[in-house]
């Protein structure tokens, strides 16, 4: 006789059969702003340029717990290699595949069916419950969470907790949460030269040649030495573009595109400063554009950190790490206002990837970690 699947897995089904791939929700916070409501919580729903997002709230008093996430995933690339439709959801094996199974619609999932859990036990909790849903986090990341956060800023609704759904596990659920993230700046770096024959170099100006030895230096620079919470700043080249095509004609310009992760000891405004003086220092002809997509944050131990390592320990029997390696989250713009943010969800071994998948017995784990959140900061 084949078992029923859970509520959360179920609902993580309902999700993922959705194609909502970025900025596309699909109606996929439809289902979920309908299960809300049949709790008592007020949706708002706040569409920003093409992206769709929402607020819900249900109570009026602090503290905010809020669960943030985000409905839209990343294409699902050739199709031919799925073992299966990504948007056809299947269980193989105990695991359920599907784009988005974890990043992070089973995590989604696990927050409404955890929210009901509790509600059925707590339906008069001290404090508020919410939650930030957007279909922007995959794509630019600019009319989704960060605007959603303007607006509440605007109008003086605080954020107390963030529990956000990205998948933060390495190897077991919840042998790693992230307490923090790096701060991301990316420079496009255009330096000048002057187009020739490569038969006749001295009457051009090769900027490859001349960039070079400057790019080196980026790389081999020292910026900082990281500290107890952070890993030392990197610096990365992405993009290396010059050439016509031909191999006798010397171009007239090089782009280079790089990124730098950036802990607490370092500001934007300080990188940018010293990456000016290594380029300066070889005398090169160059124009800068920098973009700064995320500040760093930093949630020490405190209550909502706490209360995740216990209702991991009391669920799954393991003890967490605190960690904030890996690449942004929608955390970063919630963290600036003063709340302490958390992410914590599945296993991420799949995530971006052909045949993504998560564990059905990890899903139904998860939703158990969530209300256990949700017991000790409400109760």
């Amino acid at each position: 006789m084949t078992r029923q699947p859970s509520a959360t897995v179920q609902l993580a089904c309902e999700l993922i059969g959705r194609r909502s791939v970025t900025p596309d929700d699909a109606g996929c916070q439809a289902v979920m702003a309908a299960r809300l409501e049949l709790l008592g919580f007020t949706v708002e729903h706040m569409r920003f340029g093409d992206v769709d997002n929402f607020w819900a709230r249900r109570g009026e008093a602090g503290p905010v717990l809020c669960f943030a996430g985000h409905t839209d995933v990343v294409p699902p690339g050739p199709l031919e290699l799925w073992e299966s439709d990504p948007f056809e959801p299947t269980i193989r094996d105990g695991r359920l595949y599907g784009r988005g199974a974890c990043d992070m619609k089973g995590s989604l999932a696990a927050m409404i069916t955890a929210t009901e859990g509790f509600l059925a036990v707590h339906p008069h909790h001290r404090g508020s419950i919410a939650f930030l849903i957007t279909s922007d986090e995959e794509g630019p990341s600019i009319n989704g969470t960060r605007k959603v956060v303007e607006a509440l800023e605007a109008r003086g609704e605080k954020i107390d907790y963030a529990l956000v759904g990205e998948p933060s596990s390495h190897e077991r659920l919840g042998d790693v949460v992230k307490n923090g993230r790096r701060g991301s700046l990316t420079a496009k770096l255009k330096v000048q030269g002057k187009q020739g024959h490569v038969a006749y170099p001295q009457l051009a100006d090769n900027p490859v040649h001349r960039a070079a030895p400057a790019l080196a230096a980026l790389v081999a620079e020292q910026w900082d030495a990281g500290n107890a919470h952070f890993p030392p700043t990197s610096l990365q080249i992405s993009n290396l573009n010059a050439g016509t095509g031909a191999d006798n004609v010397i171009p007239d310009a090089l782009t280079a595109i790089f990124n730098l992760r950036f802990s607490t000891e370092q500001t934007p405004e300080a990188i940018q400063e010293r990456v000016h003086a290594i380029l300066d220092e070889h005398g090169l002809d160059y124009r800068l554009d920098w973009h700064v997509s995320g500040l760093p944050f930093l949630t020490p131990a405190g209550e909502l950190l706490d209360a995740g390592r216990s209702a991991i320990e009391a669920v799954t029997g393991i003890e967490t790490e605190p960690s904030t390696v890996g690449g942004t989250s929608d955390g970063r713009f919630i963290a600036p206002t003063g709340a302490q943010v958390l992410e914590l969800g599945p296993v991420n071994a799949t995530i971006h990837k052909v045949n993504e998948c998560v564990a059905v017995a990890e899903l139904d784990q998860l939703a158990a970690v969530y209300a256990e959140v949700l017991r000790r900061l409400l109760t």
